[in-house]
């Protein structure tokens, strides 16, 4: 199994300075590449200083100056949001610059509250008609010469500039439903997946949907299929009851995100009040420890093992919660000296 490492520059409230901010995330990427990580993702997100990342290629490029090793990942750039020919220069002058290290992921994005303000009247339902438009576009750009005409994007005669230094760039794509999964076998993609907080069982629908989309596009395609997951490592029931505290605490912030409720000051989502949110499954802590990467290193390569077993070759450790830094680190160190090495490859 390998490793991947999703980070973000994060702020729950204004005490944090944003130095020591941006200071703390490439610390984790480091720890991440020393500790023998594959892959770092910084992920694409407007106006919301939870995930603080207008442009995840300049955060990339920065981690890349920093680093000599770990592969770079955009998990993920939001289509709708893109020029096929802006999408491609940066993420080729990425390669560029870092030596080869792109992995490019794209999907479709997340919030409503996004789509209203970086793409005025498109439901975040119907964005994915962008990502199958854009992908293909940004591949042949890359090539060279290309004039496009579709739904959505019209240009004459272009090109990429410059142009990836891979041969071939890896592309992910971020999927939940079937049609994003046949859609990625057709176009010879990996796929990541996010089963939230929801159980094994999410997984297994996960992997059953990628299963037959490899039947059906019957191309010889063999992707890489990763699963992430909120991770916090411990040793102790204080430092889980941190964590604990700290994830209800986001996922009280993402429930008001996903509701657009329109709640947001100056970059900061409300939390929706934990006395509302008892008693709901997605907020139970004895849910939360089950089925996030929490716990013991021990139980923690247990749940991998589980994982490993339905056939996820390769987990993303979701670090940013809200956690406090010093936690973050000693987690993330943890993980790496006492889980990783029960699944060295030979």
């Amino acid at each position: 199994m390998k490793f991947q490492l999703a980070v973000n520059m994060e702020r729950i409230d204004n005490s944090l300075d944003m130095k020591d901010v941006a200071r703390h995330t490439l610390e984790m990427v480091q720890i991440a590449e020393d500790g023998g990580f594959d892959i770092v993702w910084a992920a694409e997100h407007h106006a919301l200083e939870m995930t603080i990342a207008p442009n995840p290629f300049q955060l990339l490029t920065w981690w890349s100056s920093e680093t000599s090793r770990i592969r770079l990942g955009t998990a993920v750039a939001t289509a709708a949001y893109w020029h096929p020919i802006n999408l491609a220069g940066e993420a080729a002058m990425l390669d560029l610059l870092s030596g080869g290290r792109l992995e490019f992921g794209i999907g479709s994005g997340a919030y409503q509250r996004e789509f209203d303000r970086m793409k005025p009247g498109l439901k975040q339902s119907d964005a994915w008609r962008y990502m199958q438009e854009m992908l293909p576009t940004v591949r042949e750009l890359w090539k060279g010469d290309y004039a496009h005409e579709g739904e959505y994007w019209q240009f004459p005669t272009s090109t990429s500039v410059p142009k990836p230094l891979q041969a071939e760039v890896p592309v992910w794509v971020a999927a939940r439903s079937p049609i994003t999964y046949d859609y990625a076998m057709r176009e010879r993609c990996h796929v990541n997946c996010w089963p939230f907080t929801r159980p094994f069982a999410e997984a297994e629908l996960y992997k059953k949907q990628l299963d037959e989309a490899i039947e059906k596009a019957d191309n010889g395609w063999v992707p890489r299929f990763a699963l992430m997951r909120h991770s916090c490592v411990y040793d102790n029931a204080a430092d889980g009851e941190n964590a604990m505290k700290a994830v209800r605490r986001l996922l009280s912030q993402f429930e008001n995100l996903y509701r657009n409720l329109g709640d947001v000051k100056d970059g900061f989502p409300a939390s929706i009040p934990l006395d509302q949110l008892e008693g709901r499954e997605q907020y139970d802590p004895l849910m939360l420890e089950e089925n996030l990467m929490f716990g013991s290193p021990e139980r923690v390569i247990g749940k991998l093992k589980k994982y490993q077993g339905l056939g996820v070759n390769e987990f993303i450790y979701y670090a940013s919660m809200g956690l406090d830094h010093a936690a973050q680190q000693r987690s993330l160190r943890m993980f790496c000296n006492e889980v990783m090495p029960e699944f060295k490859e030979d």
